[in-house]
């Protein structure tokens, strides 16, 4: 088994790293960062995002764990106090995957014929840098509306607990396979209405987003920033990728909601 250990550049967080590969080359197993089978991260949620978009080209043959050198994340099972177990655990190879949705974004634009694709483990987000957003919503190809703010979010399930969930987004179970559309301050008064709640969207449907032209736009792409000149239109659905963590001890996804946001058993 190939594993890369992948750390943020908090001293706890490389002392951690530094410890655990000398604990997993003792175990026999081999450190590769180019084609691993295992990515193991060391840190929080944001460490194993930045991991998730470094292997995204490999995201069907590698498997994600995550090491919290914080309090318990979203992403992360183990914690930096356990690192004996967590080999014990790989060696022993016991584990069957948990796999989560992710999101698919496609740009197209109104000056080429070219396109871009981006995948999402949380959420895409887009925003008029200049003055008010308007797009015409899409739902499976069907105008459902004419949004006007300042900008349209589009959340996994597992990103429902991060962005989609701080604009007043549902909290959504991993196993549900759907998107989830969130308007960000949206104008509502007699002459502009949209729908001004959160949305549902079903796994064999799909968000077209219609963008005025000539705009500048932001896209926000997990939490990476991507400026956008001559972007026309956007299409979110669920992807037919998905991302795998290894589930040698896997945290009930309602525990970890109650640890973030509640913290009370």
């Amino acid at each position: 088994m190939n594993i890369a250990v992948v750390a943020n550049t908090a001293k706890k967080s490389v002392d951690v790293a530094k410890e655990l590969k000398e604990k997993l080359v003792a175990a026999g197993f081999i450190l590769e960062t180019e084609k691993p089978d295992v990515v193991i991260t060391i840190g929080g949620d944001g460490t194993l995002l930045n991991a998730f978009h470094t292997y995204v080209d490999r995201i069907d043959l590698v498997r994600f764990i995550g090491v919290h050198t914080g309090h318990l994340g979203f992403y992360t099972d183990w914690r930096d106090y356990e690192l004996d177990l967590l080999v014990k655990s790989l060696k022993e190879e016991v584990s069957k995957g948990v796999y989560y949705p992710l999101l698919d974004v496609k740009l197209t634009y109104s000056d080429t014929e070219e396109t871009k694709h981006f995948l999402a483990l949380n959420e895409a987000t887009v925003k008029n840098l200049d003055k008010t957003m308007v797009a015409e919503v899409y739902i499976k190809d069907e105008l459902f509306e004419t949004f006007r703010g300042d900008g349209l979010s589009v959340s996994t399930p597992t990103g429902s607990t991060a962005y989609s969930k701080s604009i007043g987004g549902a909290v959504i179970h991993p196993r549900v396979n759907a998107i989830q559309l969130n308007e960000v301050a949206s104008i509502n008064n007699r002459v502009y209405r949209s729908l001004g709640s959160p949305m549902i969207i079903a796994k064999d449907e799909w968000i077209r987003l219609e963008l005025k032209k000539g705009d500048n736009y932001q896209l926000h792409v997990d939490h990476f920033v991507i400026p956008q000149e001559n972007l026309s239109s956007m299409t979110l659905k669920i992807s037919d990728k998905r991302i795998q963590f290894a589930s040698y001890r896997h945290t009930h996804f309602w525990r970890r909601v109650n640890d973030a946001f509640i913290g009370e058993s």
